[in-house]
């Protein structure tokens, strides 16, 4: 066998696990009309339940902040390399 592996998107991962999660249609139907297999759909819908906590929690935007904070004195730490990288080389006499 020599086919590719079919990569789906993160919307169309959402919009079949809420379609399963809402219960209108069987799983097997939905496996047939967006051509996927039931245990994918499945696995999906766990994430969207597991992932819904981090949703309202507002752990996500905590990550961010933290990590814009970290960018921000990493940028200072360089721009502070800099400034005594060339007085040295200033002192050096090069």
């Amino acid at each position: 066998m020599t086919g590719k592996r079919k990569r789906y998107s993160a919307e169309f991962k959402a919009k079949v696990a809420l379609e399963a999660l809402r219960g209108e249609q069987t799983v097997a139907h939905l496996a047939a009309k967006h051509g996927v297999h039931q245990t994918m759909i499945n696995a999906w819908k766990k994430q969207a339940v597991e992932g819904m906590a981090t949703v309202f929690s507002g752990k996500v935007e905590a990550a961010d902040a933290v990590r814009e904070s970290e960018i921000d004195q990493l940028h200072a730490k360089i721009g502070q390399l800099v400034v005594e990288r060339d007085f040295l080389r200033r002192a050096s006499g090069r």
